[in-house]
Order: structure tokens, then C-alpha cells, then sequence
């Protein structure tokens, strides 16, 4: 049970009313995350626009997805490592073994992959002071200045939605439940 309100379209705030309803065409359904963002309409507002430049980044979309779904198991955000894995699943095809790995923050059997996610990792762990063999590791896997800021602005889109998640602890929507994850709770939270 959703310890903050589940807004729908007709009962969020007027703020919130059409993002909802461009939300929901675009997804074909209202993920929970989403309806308890549309309490602050600010906050859904910047959810969608972030997610939005995220979207146009250089990181190719595994590589975006291997950072949220990294960023959400550390930060114990069942909903998001689930609804990141959906995505892994059906838009990239990506492997269980690969999957797996992100959420369980072990060596992910993709080279690119795991240096995206021990990146990630580490930007988190050090708060963005990587030491220089965390920041020369990651660009010997093929990345640049570019990607290790747009490591840092999927880490700040994480935080946004895996927070709101862990406040407001809505239920997994019924589309995200095969790609359910029990893992770990965020030390913060215990």
C-alpha cells in the first residue's frame, strides 16, 4: 500500500493533468511512480523533462539503462530495478546473465557494461570524486568526458524516482511484476 496518494488523471493536481495523460499514451498505462510524483507537480514535471535529456545523452540506451538499474539496486528501489529491467528485457534484449548482474551489482559479463556500472558505482559511493583509476577505467572501456557526465545526470535521475519510490513505497504496477526485484534495502532506509 502506497504510503503517499496514487494520483490518477482525474484527481491529480490541474499542474499534473496533462503530463499524466501524455505519460500514460506513451506508456499504456500509469506507472505508480509516476501517480505518486503527480502529488508535487514540480516534481513529476522534472522527472518526465530529465528523463527527456536523458534520453538524447551519447550513452547508448544500455548504457543509460545499465546506470538506473545500477543506481536503483544500490539505492534498494524495487519499483525502478524492475521497471529498468523490463526495459532491459524488451526494448534491448539483453541477456538474464547481464541483467542479473546489474541487480545484483556483480561483474556484469559485458565489458562495456560492467564499466558502466562500477562507474556508476563509484560516482554514487564517492558522491562524483572518482579517483583517477575509477575515471581512466571507465574511458579505457571506450568512454569519454561526455558519457562521464551523463553517468552523473542518469545518477541524478535515479535519485529523483528511486527516492519519490522509496518515500511514497507504491506497489509494482501489474506489467512490472515478472521483472520483480527483493533485493537489498537501501542501507539508509533501515
Amino acid at each position: 500500500m502506497s504510503r503517499l496518494a496514487l494520483r490518477s488523471i482525474d484527481d491529480a493536481p490541474d499542474a499534473a493533468k496533462p503530463l499524466l495523460t501524455k505519460a500514460e499514451q506513451a506508456n499504456g498505462y500509469l506507472p505508480n511512480l509516476l501517480r505518486v510524483l503527480a502529488n508535487a507537480p514540480a516534481a513529476l514535471e522534472t522527472y518526465l523533462t530529465v528523463s527527456g535529456i536523458n534520453a538524447r545523452a551519447s550513452l547508448d540506451l544500455a548504457a543509460r539503462e545499465a546506470v538506473q538499474i545500477t543506481a536503483a539496486a544500490i539505492h534498494g528501489c524495487g519499483f525502478c530495478v524492475a521497471g529498468h529491467t523490463a526495459i532491459a528485457y524488451k526494448k534491448l534484449g539483453l541477456t538474464p546473465d547481464v541483467v542479473d548482474a546489474l541487480r545484483g551489482s556483480r561483474t556484469v559479463p559485458d565489458a562495456r557494461l560492467d564499466a558502466v556500472a562500477r562507474f556508476t558505482e563509484a560516482v554514487i559511493a564517492r558522491r562524483g570524486r572518482v579517483s583517477e583509476s575509477e575515471l581512466s577505467a571507465f574511458k579505457a572501456a571506450g568512454f569519454d568526458d561526455a558519457a562521464a557526465l551523463e553517468v552523473v545526470l542518469g545518477v541524478s535521475l535515479a535519485t529523483l524516482c528511486n527516492f519519490a519510490n522509496n518515500l511514497g513505497e507504491p506497489d509494482l504496477n501489474a506489467q512490472l511484476e515478472p521483472y520483480r526485484w527483493n533485493g537489498p534495502v537501501a542501507a539508509a532506509a533501515e
